[in-house]
């Protein structure tokens, strides 16, 4: 019998343990992605471009492509991403992969028109040596602005 309460002890403390780092992953994914905004905004390429994964993928209304193109894109102003305003925000953590969803309105220049759009946005971190990496950003356009 004390085995068998000690196991559930254990069980319990372990899952427990479990549910905090999940929390703790989900809070620094969101406040990462928080400061990628930012650094977007600021077309701050030296802080982007650690970030992005040498093989990551940006998927945009008008195309896709890798780390290098965004990076160019965002420091010679092809893209501008102003500002992006959160609206709602939610993080699955599965091993060591965080899918971030959220939706935003988005204040850009883009060909040197300034637009605003509602999309969801996927971004995609995977940890590798106790660093989040961006490994996808991907933009999906909403039909109705965002509530």
């Amino acid at each position: 019998m004390k085995k068998s309460l000690f196991g559930l002890l254990i069980l319990i403390l372990m899952a427990n343990q479990s549910f905090a780092q999940t929390a703790v992953a989900e809070k620094e994914v969101i406040q990462l992605s928080q400061q990628k905004w930012q650094w977007m905004a600021d077309k701050n390429v030296d802080k982007l471009t650690p970030l992005f994964d040498d093989k990551s993928v940006f998927v945009h209304m008008g195309g896709s492509w890798g780390k290098t193109q965004e990076i160019n894109v965002i420091k010679s102003g092809g893209i501008h991403y102003k500002k992006a305003d959160v609206h709602e925000v939610s993080v699955n953590i599965i091993g060591d992969t965080a899918i971030l969803l959220s939706k935003i309105t988005l204040l850009a220049v883009v060909g040197g028109n300034e637009v605003t759009n509602p999309f969801i946005v996927t971004e995609v971190y995977i940890k590798n040596n106790n660093d989040w990496k961006l490994g996808s950003l991907s933009f999906t356009k909403l039909m109705t602005p965002v509530q």
